[in-house]
């Protein structure tokens, strides 16, 4: 064997579990297997769980915070507004530059695959050249793909339709639009119409920045799920964000959640983004600004959570820790329920992998790809309690990044010890 796991914890599996890999694969999994390795890793009883996905990441944006000048309205529209501002002047090492480092920053977090938009809006279409050029660049290390995605809407401005093509013919994995963006609603619906003939066309999955608004009467995730099963595309449409769900009345949100599970689309919400831009018109009381993901979940919908911005225009924060992000999702969501709190932990692992459409090669289990990471927490539960570190990433049977959980030593009464925050032994 290349590298066994010892003394890990899986999900839904009691005790610990020995994980072996040999040439990339997942060899077996068992109780004190006894097998040897060229490296051996004691996860102390640790959980091994699938890598993070973050499937909404805007890579050609990251690490540019204050670059022209900083959002000081906090609002979707000024951060569109600064973009618009830097984008004429973006260079491609630039943006590589700061991609690769939000990658690696991901990666570091556990993170192994990534899905990512691209700005079409300059016909230069320099963000959508160095994502490409990113995406085999950075494949050792984590699975990335890239959405073409008209920021500034596709009937805003002449070139766009052209545009949105020219991005899929340069290798764009994935279809976007952002209809709430476009002049009238009639663009908008022509905008989601167009996303989906081009899938169509390009045999390309459709993933659309739907109702980012607190507008109550934004309603083209209504668009998107009739398209959705008129196609029969299902899983392969992803409605990301739906702010303007939130705001719904409860009997039109309710119908909606059938025809959602009937199309089988995928929900994408961005609770970092989604909670600082949204409803900042309310004054007081002010709204939860993301979309209604416990009900979604609870119909039975796949919902996912993205990182959306690391230090941009929209978002001045972030380090790209998917469990910062479900952390935040568990506060201003309400899924403080124990089960509640184990499927925000799916929100950022299998049902991601759905979203992606990676979920045939996910998973920790025999002869799957050896991806992986070993977390400094025992489930999932104090994962997202301690936000903790990932000890060990592996990808493809290779540890990839290790870390080392600080160290906090605490002087009292003469004695020292450490403290790390976890729950004392019973």
């Amino acid at each position: 064997m290349d590298l066994v796991v010892r003394n890990a914890r899986l999900r839904g599996e009691s005790g610990t579990k020995d994980i072996a890999v040999r040439d990339g694969l997942v060899a077996a999994i068992g109780e004190r297997l006894a097998v040897q390795a060229g490296r051996e890793i004691d996860a102390g009883g640790n959980l091994a769980s699938a890598p993070f996905i973050d499937p909404h990441l805007h890579l050609d944006a990251a690490l540019s915070v204050g670059d022209p000048r900083y959002n000081e309205s906090g609002t979707l529209l000024e951060g569109i507004a600064i973009w618009g501002e830097r984008r004429p002047s973006l260079q491609k090492n630039e943006v590589l530059r700061n991609a690769r480092e939000a990658v690696l920053w991901e990666v570091a977090n556990g993170v192994q695959f990534i899905r990512t938009h691209a700005d079409t809006t300059d016909s230069a279409l320099v963000t959508v050249e160095a994502l490409v050029e990113l995406r085999e660049e950075m494949k050792d290390v984590a699975e990335i793909q890239v959405v073409a995605f008209p920021q500034d809407g596709v009937f805003t401005f002449p070139e766009g339709e052209a545009n949105l093509r020219r991005a899929l013919d340069m290798g764009c994995d994935c279809v976007g639009a952002i209809p709430h963006i476009e002049f009238t609603r009639e663009d908008g619906v022509r905008s989601v119409e167009l996303a989906f003939e081009l899938a169509e066309q390009y045999g390309r999955p459709v993933d659309i920045h739907c109702d980012e608004t607190g507008d109550d009467q934004s309603r083209f995730v209504e668009v998107m799920a009739k398209l959705a099963i008129a196609t029969g595309m299902g899983s392969a449409v992803t409605a990301s964000h739906t702010t303007a769900m939130h705001n719904y009345n409860n009997d039109y949100a309710l119908k909606l959640m059938g025809i959602f599970r009937r199309a089988k689309m995928n929900f994408i919400t961005a609770p970092f983004d989604n909670s600082v831009l949204q409803n900042r018109t309310d004054g007081y009381p002010r709204r939860r600004g993301h979309t209604r993901v416990d009900e979604l979940d609870a119909a039975g919908v796949n919902v996912s959570i993205g990182h959306d911005s690391i230090m941009d225009p929209w978002y001045p924060m972030g380090r790209g820790s998917m469990l910062a992000a479900a952390n935040l999702l568990m506060h201003t969501a309400h899924m403080s329920g124990r089960e509640q709190i184990s499927r925000l932990f799916d929100m950022i692992t299998d049902n991601s992998a759905v979203t992606m459409g990676v979920r045939d090669r996910y998973g920790v289990k025999p002869g799957a790809p050896a991806d992986f990471v070993i977390l400094d927490a025992p489930d999932e539960f104090e994962a997202i309690r301690l936000q903790s570190e990932c000890l060990f990433v592996v990808r493809g049977g290779t540890v990839v990044c290790e870390t080392a959980p600080a160290k906090r030593r605490l002087r009292r009464s003469g004695a020292v010890r450490e403290v790390d925050f976890k729950l004392p032994a019973r």
